[in-house]
């Protein structure tokens, strides 16, 4: 292919790819990707025309060109859906606390003024009661969620982050360090029961995983980052040893305050508020459209979401019902397998090696305070590549697998660690040998969790939940790992020192027990859209409890039985309120 041929290319593909001319003043937004198929074909075509060379020239360049709009194509359309949501959600996730309390539970300057951190149960009820709180973060998020919306009750959960870390920056006093823990712990419990649904609501469904887990990639971002200023600040052995890190943690509700105010509200949600106008305006926004009222495919879609809430309106059950399992929705059904993935990623100890990394580094394997540092700190940096490796395995493998895989893996990881432990305590002579290979299997256990069970359950209980209970089912499924982290660090200190070994050997059974629960019980929510969910639930499918037989359940693309589901829905405009719900969207609720 000539040069001219190469940059007349590229001027087309820029031309096809980006479009200026529809979007708003100022704004440059990637074109519809659905058009992909026309772009790829007037580019081969080009092609055809352009290249010069033989035939299998001609060839290897309709290759190149395929695989270039396939590759990029994923991309331009992840960032344009980051580009919608403002990327705040995402930060919202930020935070560190976790990471920084680590460090200063091992600070001298702490130790100095909190000397009765000293003992087991002390230190691990001022480690865990961020956890508590959380826990009644999330018991809060449940009982106004639905009724605040979900911009509001971001706003709830920030303000209390910011109370929380300026008590504890300004502790002199261990119950004012201790009650600061619990108010930053019940704003990290809104948040983090809010966020995942925000997003999922306002995600298409071939980059909903992708997007959740990027809000979680922020997480392991802040940890990562509490873990370098911990080691950075070791030499100092004054109070900013501990307090900086504190207070750093301040700047990410701070920046989230900031822009907050220009996220679109969940359309899902407004229209269960029957705020059909609203719900109308957002769609479009999420679409970078700047009218709606004549485009096909965005009335299609706030029909089919019209018409599952019809459906779940129809046949909504009594809380007594829904608790007994007498829910045509199955929402107990649902509630308690997002519960069970949040059960799971804690009691898998994850939260016992992070308060406490550096000490049991020190106490079970024998490094001195500042290689613990160092270690913890390069052990948060490989967590954050196991959470980008997430990323892209999330979408690509699908949730059930990424489950599967974790529970064995982490599982395997833990079982080491307690044989050379243990072997440690029987020939103490080889303890530097054995101390090693325990270290490489925390690392090995850190990566292989944050691929899978890090991230896996909070796309998971944003995904299964029925609108209705959505809102409820993430805040119950949140408390549930909040007060899993609660016990799990309560006793992790006490039972290090009673249990040395087989505590590790404890969680190795743990995490092989949730191989058969997640390969019986959990189905694929990967490519299904969260009316599809619905469908799958709803008991006049009679379906039941196990899934792994039913390939629907099971299969990571979308099944065509769910495809025919929505267009059914869609369908249902042909009748008169239908015909009207097109004039005056929102009408199909029957309001």
């Amino acid at each position: 292919m000539t040069t001219h041929a190469a940059v007349s290319m590229w001027r087309r593909v820029q031309s096809m790819l980006w479009d200026t001319g529809q979007s708003q003043p100022g704004m440059q937004t990637v074109r519809g990707l659905a058009s992909l198929p026309y772009i790829h074909d007037s580019l081969v075509a080009f092609v055809r025309t352009s290249s010069s060379g033989k035939r299998e020239e001609r060839t290897r360049h309709e290759g190149i060109v395929r695989s270039i709009i396939m590759k990029t194509s994923s991309v331009f359309t992840l960032w344009r859906h980051l580009e919608r949501l403002e990327g705040i959600p995402l930060l919202a996730y930020l935070r560190h606390a976790q990471g920084v309390f680590s460090g200063a539970l091992i600070s001298a300057d702490f130790i100095r003024l909190f000397p009765q951190t000293k003992h087991a149960n002390i230190s691990g009820i001022t480690s865990s009661c961020f956890s508590l709180g959380a826990f009644f973060g999330c018991i809060a998020s449940f009982t106004v969620g639905d009724r605040l919306g979900r911009k509001k009750t971001v706003w709830l959960g920030l303000v209390m982050n910011v109370v929380g870390a300026t008590l504890q920056i300004a502790a002199f006093h261990l119950p004012q360090m201790i009650l600061g823990r619990l108010i930053n712990g019940f704003g990290m419990g809104v948040i983090s029961s809010t966020c995942p649904v925000f997003m999922a609501e306002t995600s298409p469904s071939q980059l909903r995983g992708k997007l959740v887990v990027l809000g979680s990639v922020c997480n392991t971002v802040g940890f990562c980052l509490a873990n370098w200023i911990n080691y950075a600040l070791y030499a100092n052995n004054g109070p900013e040893q501990w307090r900086f890190p504190l207070g750093f943690q301040l700047i990410f509700p701070l920046v989230v305050a900031i822009f907050l105010p220009s996220v679109i509200e969940s359309p899902r949600w407004l229209l269960l508020k029957n705020k059909h106008e609203d719900a109308l305006e957002a769609v479009a926004k999420l679409h970078g459209k700047s009218d709606a009222l004549d485009d096909k495919n965005l009335n299609d879609e706030l029909a089919s979401i019209s018409k599952s809430i019809q459906e779940e309106r129809k046949n909504r059950a009594p809380t007594k019902d829904v608790l007994l399992f007498r829910d045509p929705n199955q929402n107990m059904r649902r509630l308690l397998l997002s519960c069970g993935t949040q059960l799971m990623q804690q009691f898998t100890g994850v939260n016992a090696l992070g308060y406490y990394l550096p000490t049991l580094l020190i106490q079970s394997v024998g490094v001195s305070r500042t290689y613990a540092r160092l270690l913890t700190a390069a052990n948060a940096t490989l967590y954050l590549g196991a959470a980008l490796v997430c990323l892209v395995l999330i979408d690509l493998v699908g949730r059930r697998k990424l489950l599967l895989y974790g529970s064995l893996a982490t599982g395997c990881c833990y079982l080491v660690a307690a044989i050379t432990l243990k072997e440690a305590v029987i020939h103490p002579e080889n303890q530097k040998t054995l101390g090693s290979v325990t270290t490489a299997m925390f690392f090995l256990y850190y990566f292989t969790y944050g691929t899978s069970f890090a991230k896996v359950p909070w796309v998971f209980n944003s995904e299964v939940n029925s609108l209705g209970w959505r809102a409820r089912g993430a805040a119950a499924a949140t408390a549930t790992n909040w007060m899993g982290g609660f016990i799990v660090v309560q006793f992790t200190k006490t039972g290090v020192d009673h249990l040395g070994w087989g505590f590790y050997l404890l969680f190795s059974c743990f995490c092989f027990s949730y191989f058969p629960i997640v390969y019986l019980l959990y189905p694929e929510t990967c490519r299904r859209t969260l009316e599809d969910m619905d469908e799958i639930f709803r008991k006049d499918g009679r379906r039941g409890v196990l899934v792994f037989r039913d390939p629907l359940l099971t299969q990571r693309e979308r099944p065509q039985a769910l495809v025919d589901a929505e267009r059914r829905r869609i369908e249902a405009l042909s009748d008169s309120e239908g015909q009207a719900a097109r004039a005056t969207p929102g009408l199909l609720l029957g309001v």
